[in-house]
């Protein structure tokens, strides 16, 4: 089988500057300049069937171009409030109820297991309280001490998180 030499050639947004060896599938592979500058290697057979036509730079324009466009998110950019992290926490995560939870109290779970009910609390990027109770209230205690000692120590502002 003798090779297609694509050296020069276009194809979108790529400009193939030469060979660059073979693909695990034994596809010639090219490396190519987007119009962008960056320099990527493509499977010989990805170029010319139009699958691959650029460095990753068209998808990034398309799906700025399409989200700029829709006028529900123009609306919403700049709005602060829209913002779900607050010093580095997502504070919905930490103050709203999920569906999910049946105990009522935000952190607190049954754990069917073991037949103990579980208070946690994650905050940036770990676990301040991640342990275990026989009794519900001792959890929603220990889920609110821990509250308590993250608002002291952070300044941290969190909803109020038992239900009515």
């Amino acid at each position: 089988m003798r090779l297609l030499d694509l050296s020069g050639q276009q194809f979108g947004r790529l400009t193939v500057i030469r060979r660059d060896g073979t693909a695990k599938n034994g596809n010639a592979t090219w490396l190519c300049k987007c119009s962008c500058g960056r320099l990527v290697t493509v499977d010989s057979y990805r170029l010319r069937h139009g699958i691959t036509v650029s460095c990753g730079c068209y998808r990034r324009d398309i799906s700025k171009a399409r989200l700029t466009q829709d006028p529900r998110t123009r609306k919403q950019i700049g709005n602060a409030t829209n913002l779900p992290l607050v010093n580095g926490s997502n504070v919905a995560a930490l103050t709203k109820i999920s569906s999910r939870n049946i105990s009522g109290v935000i952190g607190v779970s049954f754990d069917k297991r073991s037949g103990k009910w579980a208070a946690r609390l994650f905050y940036h990027g770990r676990y301040v309280l991640n342990q275990t109770f026989s009794d519900f209230d001792d959890a929603v205690a220990a889920r609110r001490r821990a509250e308590q000692q993250l608002v002291k120590n952070n300044q941290v502002q969190l909803a109020e998180t038992v239900e009515g």
